[in-house]
């Protein structure tokens, strides 16, 4: 059985960091990524933080490398997996979050991981993740539709019930049960693959990673010359707290590099640069923000929209 092959993953999340950051400055056309290289004071890792602020099309995109180790895997791993306890791990990945200025261009978030857990005299423990979702504020059945068919279609070649196995999978993590709602319209959720090869599992972690630039960048050539005024700006502000209350109370991403004393910079860049809340909000009925009630469920958008 092939063995997992780490510098392998890792240089190609490098690459694949590059691509996007290359792919997002040429959207944006003002704006480009600062590197900020960083390093853990024990030595047990670093990473390749890239973000680009203040764009003429994002108001912040974060794109994030990190490569860490330890000798015990963190609370929020071994919550989610108790046989890992009293094994020393490796973790790397490439984790994105975009949020554009014109509140008809979606928020977006995307991360692609791998994972390896060793103990001596044991099989390593190993297994890949990721996936892609849509916020919209103001949504648009067209972009809806783009996204989910981009998906399903890099889904094809893995098996007929991969995209709604992990379409599913994305809909019931990015959901805040206090909110009773979905945080946008979904895309793919997956964890805890590794039950086919190596090769075939790194294979299906590629092709969702290389398509989360033609899922997004249509949606955005669409959406970025839309005229907005300021009531609709601030109905995206608000919205944005949605994205920050599930980041800091839900998301097992956050905790774990939290917990494992990850850099908190690199780890809160998910974070959009302006947000609000206001005390009960309500939405004035039948207007256009009211309307995104509807979407804030799980759909099965392909089929509805086709």
């Amino acid at each position: 059985m092939q063995q997992p092959d780490t510098q392998q993953v890792k240089a190609f999340l490098l690459d694949i960091q590059a691509y996007i950051c290359r792919e997002l400055a040429q959207l944006d056309g003002k704006a480009d990524f600062i590197r900020d290289e960083w390093q853990r004071d024990n030595q047990t890792g670093g990473g390749l933080t890239r973000v680009l602020t203040d764009g003429e099309v994002f108001e912040q995109a974060g794109v994030n490398f990190s490569h860490v180790t330890g000798d015990s895997m963190p609370l929020s791993a071994t919550a989610h997996r108790p046989e890992l306890e009293g094994r020393s791990y490796e973790a790397m990945g490439v984790s994105l979050v975009i949020h554009p200025k014109n509140p008809f261009i979606p928020t977006t978030h995307a991360n692609v991981r791998f994972f390896i857990a060793t103990k001596p005299g044991e099989a390593p423990v190993w297994w890949f993740g990721g996936g892609f979702d849509l916020t919209p504020y103001y949504p648009f059945d067209d972009d809806i539709k783009h996204w989910h068919q981009t998906a399903a279609d890099l889904c094809q070649p893995f098996g007929e019930e991969i995209y709604p196995k992990y379409k599913k999978w994305c809909d019931d993590y990015f959901y805040l049960p206090h909110r009773a709602e979905t945080r946008g319209v979904g895309g793919l959720f997956f964890d805890d693959l590794n039950q086919a090869s190596f090769a075939e599992c790194f294979d299906f972690m590629q092709a969702v990673a290389k398509g989360f630039i033609p899922a997004y960048a249509p949606i955005v050539e669409r959406r970025k010359d839309t005229p907005y005024n300021e009531q609709q700006r601030q109905f995206q502000l608000y919205r944005r707290g949605r994205y920050v209350e599930f980041n800091l109370v839900y998301d097992r991403g956050t905790l774990f590099g939290l917990q494992s004393g990850g850099r908190t910079e690199s780890i809160l860049m998910s974070m959009p640069p302006l947000v609000r809340w206001q005390y009960d909000y309500q939405v004035e009925p039948n207007s256009h923000e009211a309307k995104l009630a509807n979407y804030l469920i799980a759909r099965d958008w392909l089929q509805e929209l086709s």
